[in-house]
């Protein structure tokens, strides 16, 4: 799931569906594909601190116990050793929780979903931005945006198709693309997406005469 290394002919493909919406509409389609959206270095920190304090809580109730079993292991037992034992074992575990919380995917676990969400929706408003979309003559860019990691999917709509064109139209590409990428086929499902979005595109805004391709249509794999 966090690999999108798309085929050659995968891509091809997604390009071509791209060319086929602006050959038919007068609408600028951009696709991006992204790793993750953020790294979550925060949150993942949080949980790991969250951890080693639970932990080291945990351990005071069996305090007695914990102190028997180290004054054995001494010929001369000091009470720092106690005290170092609860320092170490609580840095052990905080280590241990951060790296566990890298793992891929993880994420999706510690973070709440609203979170994700936003980090997300942000990432894709930057690159809508920074791509030149939000420039185009009639105002009529839309992004595809594919966050792999979080497996979040933004359809990003200029004012110009906002106004036309209302947010329920969406729902229906945005599930099936949901679910080829859940699949594990997030190339398919792009594809798709972009093809579907042509029918709505071409009623509402069909092919001028002087239309000229203002974009891109080649998919964009954004580093993280």
């Amino acid at each position: 799931m966090a690999d999108f290394k798309f085929t050659k002919e995968e891509i091809e493909k997604i390009n071509k569906a791209a060319a086929h919406v602006e050959s038919v509409s007068s609408g600028e389609v951009l696709t991006a594909v992204i790793r993750e959206s953020s790294d979550y270095a925060f949150a993942e920190l949080v949980f790991a601190l969250v951890g080693g304090f639970v932990f080291y809580t945990t351990a005071m109730f069996f305090h007695s116990g914990i102190e028997s079993r180290l004054s054995g292991l001494f010929w001369e037992p000091h009470p720092w050793h106690v005290t170092a034992f609860y320092g170490a074992a609580t840095l052990l575990v905080i280590g241990l929780l951060y790296i566990l919380s890298n793992l891929p995917g993880f994420d999706r676990l510690i973070v709440p979903k609203a979170v994700i969400q936003k980090n997300v929706h942000r990432r894709a408003l930057v690159h809508f931005t920074e791509s030149g979309a939000v420039n185009t003559r009639d105002r009529t860019g839309i992004l595809f945006f594919i966050s792999l990691r979080e497996r979040q999917v933004e359809i990003i709509a200029d004012e110009g198709i906002n106004s036309k064109v209302g947010e329920d139209a969406w729902d229906g590409i945005l599930k099936k693309l949901l679910a080829n990428i859940k699949k594990g086929d997030a190339a398919a499902g792009l594809e798709t997406a972009i093809l579907d979005c042509a029918a709505i595109l071409k009623e509402h805004f069909p092919v001028q005469k002087d239309d000229v391709n203002e974009l891109p249509d080649g998919i964009v794999f954004l580093e993280d």
